[in-house]
């Protein structure tokens, strides 16, 4: 008995240091595109050929996300005019990613 309650003891503590780690990245660095709304989550954003759309699409209001190119993971940016000058640019961002958002703290062409 007294080993099972360790064992769940071990468990839980994992269990909640692994949860917090996925929860709060500091400082992670992702590869993709500045893209607009609309077109990431149609899966049309990630290429050069959509830049000029981007921008279009971003002038007239839609929000600028961040496509992941590792695994096409869409995030909405927490502070935009980190990223505005890059609309439609594939980059290298670092920043705090929280579930499906990310504060960007720098980006890199």
């Amino acid at each position: 008995m007294r080993t099972l309650i360790t064992l769940l003891a071990v468990f839980a503590v994992l269990s909640f240091t692994t949860g917090t780690a996925l929860a709060d990245h500091h400082g992670e660095e992702l590869v993709g595109w500045l893209a607009d709304e609309a077109c990431a989550n149609k899966g049309k954003a990630a290429s050069e050929g959509h830049a000029g759309c981007a921008k279009s699409c971003v002038n007239n209001g839609q929000p600028i996300v961040f496509v992941n190119d590792a695994d096409k993971k869409v995030y909405k940016v927490d502070n935009q005019d980190a990223v505005k000058d890059h609309v439609g640019h594939k980059v290298t961002i670092a920043g705090k990613v929280d579930g499906d958002s990310i504060r960007v703290d720098s980006v890199k062409m």
